[in-house]
């Protein structure tokens, strides 16, 4: 994968993420593995949102939900900047992110009560990369804009959780959890439109 098909995030250039890159790259751990890592991040998260939607339950989705994010900052990290890329990078880079996002917004829409609206959200979500990948097989530069890219939707969907949380403690109710399920999927749909129109532009300008 080129430095202009990586996904833009400050975080590369923090001193603790620049440590820990340098210690993996170091180890034995490929980048590979923690790609595969953050599945199980999402999974266990995922799981606490369908099967116990508690205030202990969220609060551990929520970790788990920024543990996902550092496995996918340090996998891109470690193969770039470790020196470590494979022939399989590319597909790793990409087939955990998808897998990851699904189990975590479905998880959300269960905990919702509104299972519909999760499905939803995963299939826009997933959507929103096909339309960036695919201009990227066009010979265009791969677009990461939101308003709702990964990093967006996983921050609705820790916030969702966290104030869910809070709402619970005070009002007893749960509406911030089928909030945060709708805002990421009508936030996934306005980026698919968004990215489609960026990439029509383009073509008509010649690339």
């Amino acid at each position: 994968m080129g430095t202009n098909d990586r996904r833009p995030i400050a975080a590369r250039a923090s001193g603790w993420a620049a440590k820990l890159s340098a210690a993996l790259a170091q180890s034995s751990i490929t980048p590979n593995q923690i790609s595969v890592l953050s599945i199980f991040f999402a999974a266990l998260g995922a799981m606490m949102l369908v099967w116990s939607p508690t205030v202990p339950g969220l609060l551990l989705c929520a970790i788990c939900v920024q543990l996902r994010l550092v496995c996918n900052l340090l996998d891109g990290m470690v193969a770039m900047e470790g020196g470590k890329q494979t022939a399989t990078g590319a597909l790793f880079n990409e087939f955990p992110d998808r897998i990851a996002d699904s189990l975590l917004i479905v998880g959300l829409g269960y905990a919702a009560f509104t299972p519909w609206l999760g499905w939803l959200g995963a299939l826009l979500a997933a959507l929103t990369a096909y339309v960036r990948i695919f201009g990227g097989s066009l010979g265009l530069a791969q677009d990461f804009r939101g308003p709702m890219a990964k990093q967006h939707r996983m921050a609705v969907l820790t916030a969702a959780c966290l104030l869910a949380i809070a709402e619970r403690m005070t009002l007893g109710s749960d509406y911030s959890l089928i909030i945060g399920s709708g805002v990421i999927a009508a936030g996934s749909l306005l980026t698919c439109i968004s990215r489609t129109r960026a990439i029509a532009a383009q073509l008509q300008a010649g690339g």
